[in-house]
């Protein structure tokens, strides 16, 4: 049956609610925007046709509110919500709550989620389809002695994984028997605080694989497509922050198998909707399933633009009971994507977290560049939420001609007020090792050091030096630079500007 989406609920934040928004503008579907209040008087609800309240800054008491969500949208007529990712996207209970509600969620069934939301269930379920797993145990273990037995089995090193979470959050690499007991410990403790459960797998560590995610799209009339892979290896803390598509070391053959065993987790799940199979791939070429993720990823933009294709646009066609609008056969890649995540962290300060106010904020523009984001000047980064300020993605027709293109839209973004990891993406462009296509997930580890890093120039200290030359120019043609003075005298910088005098 089809149902068409007249109303549209994000119910998420920033940058990737303006995304999901501008699909929906084109595809003549009014949008509604919630916000909490540290949010405001931010873009995505300036953007959307309505916006609503939702709560205080704090995320359980805004974007966490599923069920002041649900009213929300029976108070104003909504048809639809898309999750984006994060915060409830991957909440099984909201699924079922908008289900019952007679609302539309954008997404897999809830109990997709939840088989592929369980490490272990659904290892247990692609194994049934001949998926590659990496070897270790496929239930949840609490016993502690019971699990070093497994680990001396298995053979060290190992890794112990939260069997409920993701992004890095209960999970301990062991080398040794003797760390054991204290690397469990420590991995149980994390997993119950970030989910409430302290249930773990132990697997055989990988020691440097590729980090290589599949993205798929599948509908409700049993149709199941591979849009090619990215390549998520350069990571922070399990986290990524540069992705491309394709990557540069899959064959046609092997691009072939993983795609085809994605299918085959899909199939596993009956699920419908984008979602992204991830696999480690080590240095003999061998892959292993790792997780699904059953919702829209961060880097979702470097497949659109090898693609052509509007995920969002696909997510909405399926959610809304159509098939998929294209077969297999019809897909291809065109040319090369690279996505790097700026964040607002000191990568000169093992990538910690920063906070404070955008005081200059411009962004890269021309052929091949992308910036999803939802910032201006003047606005702050706040600390309740994720700290990625924009994704700036490139596209162009080789692999190098994308790194060139990468370096110059790095070199054309400006930012100040908040320490970022824009001078550590121009590093990565200009390595060896990145230009090669020779980098696994040990990237960081292996080839960064702080002092590696050119000093960022204070933007603020570039355009008092602008206005300094502006005030002279005037002075020379016999014209008063008052207004500038007096408009700029308040700030920051003005003070800089006056010390150069």
């Amino acid at each position: 049956m089809i149902r068409s989406i007249k109303k549209l609920l994000v119910a998420n934040r920033g940058e990737i609610a303006i995304r999901v928004m501008r699909t929906c503008k084109e595809l003549g579907i009014r949008t509604v925007a919630v916000y909490s209040d540290a949010d405001r008087n931010a873009l995505h609800v300036r953007y959307a046709d309505e916006a609503y309240r939702l709560g205080p800054p704090p995320s359980r008491e805004s974007y966490l509110m599923a069920d002041t969500i649900i009213d929300i949208c029976k108070a104003h007529g909504v048809d639809a919500v898309h999750p984006g990712y994060g915060f409830l996207s991957e909440r099984s209970e909201f699924a079922l709550k908008l289900e019952a509600a007679g609302i539309i969620f954008v997404g897999p069934s809830a109990a997709s989620m939840d088989l592929m939301g369980s490490k272990i269930a659904s290892k247990q379920a692609v194994e049934q389809f001949g998926v590659p797993l990496v070897p270790g145990l496929k239930e949840a273990i609490t016993d502690i002695e019971a699990a070093k037995k497994v680990a001396v089995e298995i053979g060290f090193p190992v890794l112990i994984k939260a069997s409920a979470g993701g992004g890095g959050k209960g999970m301990r690499i062991v080398n040794a028997v003797d760390e054991f007991e204290s690397q469990m410990h420590m991995a149980q403790s994390e997993a119950l605080s970030a989910f409430g459960d302290g249930s773990v797998f132990i697997e055989k560590y990988v020691a440097a694989p590729r980090h290589i995610e599949i993205q798929l799209m599948a509908d409700n009339h049993g149709n199941v497509c591979y849009l090619f892979e990215r390549d998520c290896s350069i990571q922070r803390r399990h986290q990524k922050l540069v992705e491309e598509a394709p990557s540069a070391v899959l064959t046609p053959e092997l691009r072939q198998q993983m795609g085809e065993a994605a299918v085959n987790v899909a199939k596993a799940a009956k699920y419908s909707g984008a979602g992204t199979v991830e696999f480690l791939l080590d240095e003999h070429l061998n892959f292993y399933f790792l997780e699904m993720n059953t919702r829209l990823q961060v880097e979702h933009p470097v497949t659109e633009l090898i693609t052509g294709l509007d995920l969002v646009k696909e997510q909405i066609r399926v959610a809304e009971g159509h098939a998929l609008s294209f077969a297999q056969a019809d897909l291809n890649i065109n040319g090369h994507a690279i996505e790097l995540r700026v964040c607002a962290e000191d990568p000169c300060n093992n990538f910690l977290p920063d906070i404070g106010t955008l005081t200059t904020y411009r962004v890269p523009q021309g052929p091949g560049v992308r910036v999803d984001d939802c910032m201006e000047e003047g606005m702050e980064i706040p600390i309740h939420y994720d700290n990625m300020v924009a994704k700036l993605i490139v596209w162009a027709d080789t692999r190098q001609n994308a790194i060139e293109k990468m370096k110059r839209a790095i070199d054309e973004y400006r930012i100040s007020g908040v320490a970022n990891t824009l001078s550590f993406g121009r590093w990565v462009m200009d390595h060896p090792q990145f230009i090669q296509g020779q980098f696994d997930t040990k990237f960081i580890d292996m080839h960064f050091k702080p002092e590696m890093l050119q000093p960022n120039a204070d933007s603020h200290l570039q355009e008092a030096l602008a206005i300094v030359a502006t005030h002279a120019f005037a002075q020379q043609k016999g014209g008063a630079a008052t207004a500038i003075e007096t408009q700029h005298q308040g700030s920051d910088w003005y003070q800089k500007r006056r010390s150069l005098r």
